[in-house]
């Protein structure tokens, strides 16, 4: 093989950005390419799948360096009463994003989901993942953020928010024993293909030609011929109940 086309092929070993042996598996380890993204940056209007990824031109991101609920966790709160800690992270994120449009992120590694992880910044040049942290909507992961968060989740722990105002099971530990039902299929990440995040938003929210509001489940008919268009206002759900409240009808078949 001619030295040009080695030299523009990549080869990760499973290490982690500082060399430490990963249990968050690069694409090489699973017999698949790593491109670099066509471009360092992702910019545009997001769609929340959940409280540590979003959606932006079709391509899945996850927030560097933090890690959120999931959408089916729950927490409790000073009273010690249960409430849906996940959805509720998901929500003041979709809140959030919307008051500064639109969101920029820039490139840091693909995760083994075939997705973008990066570092993500509203229209004014507000932090997503140090306004989640600070807010209680979200933890400083250790593994991967070197303590970049770590006085955003001082600051929340001390004034009891979010997540800090009760109990609840680091996002990490929750998962553990649940990978298996959560993870996706791993795919090799491409711009132009809409992707499964690592939690249970995979209900696909559809506009008809007709401007019916139609959604889609896994193992309907058309679930896997329907294409999610966000400049069409199209969007993912994480429930059924969500995406009935949100105006959208189940698909007859």
């Amino acid at each position: 093989m001619p030295a040009a086309i080695i030299a523009g092929i990549w080869a990760f070993q499973a290490v982690d950005r500082n060399g430490a042996p990963m249990d968050r598996p690069m694409f090489d380890t699973l017999g698949l390419s790593t491109p670099r993204p066509a471009t360092e940056t992702i910019e545009g209007r997001a769609s929340v799948v959940d409280g540590d990824t979003i959606e932006v031109a079709g391509q899945r991101v996850r927030f560097d360096g933090i890690d959120a609920p999931e959408s089916s966790q729950y927490c409790e709160d000073a009273k010690g009463f249960e409430y849906p800690c996940g959805q509720k992270a998901a929500q003041a994120l979709d809140e959030f994003l919307a008051a500064s449009r639109p969101v920029k992120c820039s490139f840091v590694e693909w995760d083994q989901y075939g997705r973008f992880v990066g570092n993500c910044f509203r229209a004014d040049g507000k932090s997503v993942a140090g306004w989640l942290v600070e807010n209680g909507h979200a933890l400083d992961w250790p593994r991967y953020s070197n303590g970049t968060y770590a006085e955003h989740q001082a600051a929340a722990k001390g004034a009891k928010r979010g997540i800090w105002q009760g109990q609840f099971q680091e996002p990490w530990e929750w998962r553990t024993g649940r990978t298996e039902d959560m993870a996706p299929t791993p795919v090799a990440p491409s711009p132009s293909l809409t992707l499964l995040g690592s939690s249970s938003c995979d209900i696909k929210g559809n506009i008809s030609s007709r401007g019916e509001r139609i959604y889609h489940v896994p193992g309907q008919k058309f679930y896997r011929q329907t294409k999610i268009s966000e400049n069409k206002g199209e969007r993912w759900f994480c429930s059924e109940a969500e995406a009935r409240q949100a105006g959208w009808r189940k698909a007859m078949r």
